[in-house]
């Protein structure tokens, strides 16, 4: 089952970049005032399946909590460093 989860989680991934990418092309197209109907609907298309794809991963049991904005401001970010950086070092000597 983990086997089959990751490769939804890479399917997922892979999917989002090519939507990026593709909403890059609409506002491209819009932009020089281009019909982008066809991009458009690949877009919705490409949504209909990650949809599928996420109701799949949640099925077998991979259903990621996502954060509200307080718990992500909470979340601590920076990594932990054994010894101060040797410019605080220098600054202390002096």
């Amino acid at each position: 089952m983990d086997n089959r989860l990751n490769e939804i989680r890479k399917k997922i991934r892979l999917l989002r970049t090519e939507m990026l990418c593709a909403e890059d092309s609409i506002r491209k197209q819009v932009n020089r005032e281009e019909d982008c109907s066809q991009a458009s609907t690949q877009l919705m298309a490409m949504r209909v399946v990650m949809l599928g794809l996420i109701s799949e991963r949640n099925r077998l049991g991979g259903e990621e909590r996502l954060l509200n904005v307080d718990e992500r401001l909470k979340m601590e970010y920076r990594a932990v460093s054994r010894k101060p950086s040797k410019g605080a070092l220098g600054r202390r000597e002096r």
